[in-house]
Order: C-alpha cells, then sequence, then structure tokens
C-alpha cells in the first residue's frame, strides 16, 4: 500500500460506514467512491481493494490508540494510575471512530487474517500494558501477575468489547462510565466487601 495522503485519509471514514452498514463484500468500490468523494481511480492507485481500505482503517485507529497509551505509560503516575488512564484513552479513540469498530464487529473474521493488524494490537496495546502491569506491580499499586501478557490481553479484550458492546447499540457510549466500571471490577473485583 502507498502512504495515503491527510487529504484522501481524513474523507476515508465515509467508507467505514459503509462497510458497518453493509459490510465490505456488499459495498462497491464505486459506492466507497461515492460516499468517500474520492474518485474510483484514486481508491485503486492507493488501495489494491476494499479489503485494503479497511485494514488502513483499522491500522488508523490502532495508531490513535498506540500514540495514547505510548503517552501514558511513558508518563508519570503510578501504574494503577496510569492504567485507569490507558483504559479510559482506548475507549475514547474507539468512541471518536464508531463506524470503523461496527465495521470492525462485522469483519472481525476478515480483520482477524490481517497479520499487520494483529502486530499492530501486540505494538500498540499488549507490549506496553505489559510493561505498564510490571511497573505497577514493582511500585507496588498492582499486584504482580505470573503472565503480563495475559492480563494485558484480557484488559484489552474487555475494554474492547466493552466498548464495541455499545457502539452497536443505540446506547451512547459513556467513556467515563465504562471506564469506571472496568477500573472496579478490575481493581475491586465483584466479590463482596
Amino acid at each position: 500500500m502507498r502512504k495515503i495522503p491527510a487529504q484522501i485519509a481524513d474523507r476515508l471514514p465515509g467508507a467505514a460506514e459503509l462497510f458497518a452498514e453493509r459490510g465490505l463484500n456488499d459495498t462497491k468500490i464505486e459506492d466507497v467512491a461515492a460516499a468517500t468523494g474520492i474518485a474510483k481511480a484514486t481508491l485503486y492507485y492507493y488501495f489494491a481493494g476494499k479489503e485494503e481500505i479497511l485494514a488502513f482503517l483499522l491500522e488508523d485507529t490502532l495508531q490513535h490508540v498506540a500514540d495514547e497509551v505510548t503517552t501514558i505509560v511513558d508518563g508519570e503516575g503510578s501504574g494503577a494510575e496510569r492504567l485507569h488512564a490507558v483504559i479510559s484513552a482506548q475507549l475514547r479513540v474507539m468512541a471518536q471512530r464508531p463506524a470503523v469498530c461496527r465495521a470492525l464487529i462485522g469483519e472481525l473474521g476478515r480483520a482477524a487474517r490481517m497479520p499487520v493488524i494483529a502486530d499492530m494490537i501486540g505494538t500498540a496495546y499488549f507490549e506496553p500494558v505489559e510493561t505498564l502491569l510490571c511497573a505497577g506491580a514493582a511500585d507496588g499499586s498492582l499486584v504482580a501477575t505470573d503472565n503480563a501478557r495475559a492480563a494485558a490481553v484480557a484488559l484489552f479484550g474487555a475494554v474492547t468489547i466493552s466498548a464495541l458492546t455499545y457502539l452497536v447499540t443505540a446506547d451512547a457510549l459513556e467513556e467515563d462510565l465504562i471506564a469506571g466500571t472496568i477500573h472496579d471490577v478490575l481493581f475491586f473485583g465483584l466479590r463482596p466487601r
């Protein structure tokens, strides 16, 4: 895939709306051109097809998650404080890109077969959160876990599925409410206190 100019990238969320509503298979490249205002020939110049457009949109979203997570992990505060900030940041990025996230639901099997997406999730989220979990154990704000990578994967899944559940229903994604709920379950559990 070629480097995508900003003026093209900025219009591609219109394609995500189509993918979310119709699915990738039922969306024609002509539909994408009409929805985005990007000429069909230009789309084919930058992308081999619709799957590459979807991959670009997912990669762009993951890059925003990576930027937020890296800033937080490298920032100040206890491991627990930064972990709460990571949860909030992931929810915020997903709330800012609802169509891309809804398209992901419909194309989850296809996205899972995109190696670049799996690699990006590892780099954007699993690795820095694993580091953060270890830092939190070292500073005493989090308990040490036997497998920080598995904990990072579980956390990513909990946040992602929580956000996607709201994004595919009529309910508004209230970032603070969801982040607070995940925080409470994560830090205090569901057992009576």
